[in-house]
């Protein structure tokens, strides 16, 4: 992994600012840059202001309801439109850009192999430029912060096997329509997905002694049920046993992919295998479940997503992500009788915590410790640049240790301050926020042709146009003033052309 350049001058000082202790003095009302902090990936230039003319209650509602108050701009419409793999359902992308038939023996022809790069290049890339354009463009931001939470919630490495063809499908399919829905819907439509049945290999999943075992198909597979009830809804102490993991297992046998040259096939991709399913009635958490083939794996769902332990994990998380990395008790509690109360309804779920007295209390305001793509995303938009080119940034999350769909293991990236506070860490921040600061990060260039590793953005590729640096006393009024006195005062004894970097590499905005 490679650093950035950095002045050791300036990294230690910036170092040092971070380290003081401090109390923030702001100029706007503190409850302000707390909702936009944590409703959205960061303040814009603009929105301060703007929350501040229709009040803080009305921004939360705007934001819960997106497609009625928060229409995305064109230049990001046009940009989301050119992206062809986009809208593409899993059969499709596996019939158009899936691995060609072999011609010359056992082995691709250099051709054929090229080709196929190239393909799974293109999705990869649409997928990141995707995700990258509308964290930083769109006006909806808690659907994006709701994306990033869910995602990492359900993760899916982008990176094994048949998944390169099916992450931006995942994302703009079974994640994206239904962060503000019924978590049993959500749930519902991540066990479909071909990309999950093959990260967590339940595509295989077969009852050993049943007529479809043979080949790779020939035994249970427990890998999907052991993660769909410790990670996705009951929770590690959620009461389950290992007779329930195999149990699990049994029920989800024959939940597999769809072939794309199959004979009428789903375009979503999933199929139930009837020959490979294990039809012997179970006993799963308590309850008995009849024979009945994919229906078994239905109610396995409603059981699962209806518990009390789910209700409860799925609290847990979201108050950790929006308030406290060890959230209030009092206010997981409440959660937990919410998600019982409305069936598992996630709009209510926010509504109940943004209104919820621990969430408004000033005492966990600047709480919580931004994630590499936090931390990155909150400072390009604070920037107001509109971003052409995602490179730098995708390429910014790698070097953080957070590289976008980049989680090989199925719990996903923490979201807490231990996992993400240490030296090096802030080194890296600390040089990426001086490259921003000083205009060296060719946001708005013309977008690359690639999302392959590049050097650090200590400047940017020859001919790339160079954005003007960062105007401190703008950038200070985007993020509020939100900053202590000691802070205020390294920033004021530093000359201009550092101010910038210093407020990116504050304290202050190392929060949210």
């Amino acid at each position: 992994m490679k650093r950035f350049s950095q002045p050791l001058g300036l990294s230690l000082l910036l170092w040092l600012v971070l380290l003081i202790p401090s109390h923030a003095a702001p100029t706007v009302n503190p409850k302000i840059l707390h909702v936009l902090n944590r409703l959205s990936l960061g303040p814009k230039p603009g929105d301060v202001e703007r929350v501040q003319q229709m009040g803080v209650e009305q921004y939360i509602q705007q934001q819960l309801e997106p497609q009625l108050h928060s229409p995305s701009p064109p230049s990001l419409n046009a940009q989301l439109q050119s992206l062809e793999t986009l809208s593409m359902s899993p059969v499709e992308l596996a019939q158009d850009f899936g691995r060609p038939k072999q011609k010359t023996g056992n082995k691709l022809s250099p051709d054929d192999r090229k080709v196929y790069r190239e393909k799974l290049r293109q999705i990869a890339e649409e997928a990141v430029r995707a995700r990258l354009l509308r964290a930083t463009a769109s006006p909806r931001q808690l659907e994006e912060v709701m994306v990033d939470f869910w995602f990492n919630h359900f993760n899916v490495f982008a990176n094994k096997g048949q998944d390169r063809l099916w992450i931006g499908s995942y994302e703009q399919q079974a994640i994206r329509p239904h962060v503000f829905g019924r978590f049993r819907d959500l749930l519902g439509a991540t066990a479909h997905h071909p990309a999950m049945l093959f990260y967590l290999d339940n595509w295989q999943n077969t009852a050993p002694n049943s007529l479809g075992a043979r080949g790779r198909f020939k035994g249970l597979n427990e890998n999907y049920a052991r993660e769909l009830m410790e990670l996705h809804t009951l929770g590690v102490n959620g009461g389950y046993t290992q007779k329930d993991v195999v149990t699990l297992a049994k029920i989800l046998t024959g939940w597999t992919i769809q072939r794309p040259n199959a004979k009428n096939p789903s375009p979503q991709g999933f199929r139930f295998d009837a020959k490979r399913h294990d039809s012997s009635p179970k006993v799963f958490l308590g309850k008995t479940i009849q024979s009945k083939g994919e229906a078994e794996g239905e109610e396995a769902l409603n059981i699962l997503a209806a518990s009390p332990a789910t209700a409860r994990h799925i609290s847990y998380q979201l108050a950790q992500y929006f308030v406290a990395d060890k959230p209030p008790e009092s206010l997981v509690n409440r959660l937990t009788q919410n998600y019982l109360s409305t069936g598992g309804n996630i709009k209510n779920l926010l509504k109940t915590l943004f209104s919820s007295s621990e969430f408004q209390d000033p005492k966990f305001y600047q709480a919580k410790f931004k994630t590499p793509y936090q931390y990155v995303l909150s400072a390009v938009r604070a920037t107001g640049v509109e971003v052409r080119n995602v490179r730098p940034i995708y390429t910014t999350l790698q070097q953080l240790g957070m590289p976008l769909y980049g989680c090989q293991s199925p719990d996903g990236y923490k979201n807490t301050k231990d996992a993400w506070l240490n030296p090096d860490a802030m080194t890296r921040r600390l040089s990426f926020a001086t490259a921003l600061a000083s205009g060296r990060i060719p946001l708005n260039a013309a977008p690359s042709n690639s999302l392959g590793r590049e050097k650090s953005p200590q400047g940017p590729s020859q001919g790339s146009p160079i954005a003007a640096s960062l105007n401190p006393i703008q950038l200070t009024q985007t993020l509020g003033n939100g900053f202590s006195l000691k802070t205020q005062q390294a920033i004021a004894n530093n000359p201009p052309q550092l101010q910038s970097a210093l407020l990116l590499g504050s304290p202050e905005f190392m929060h949210r």
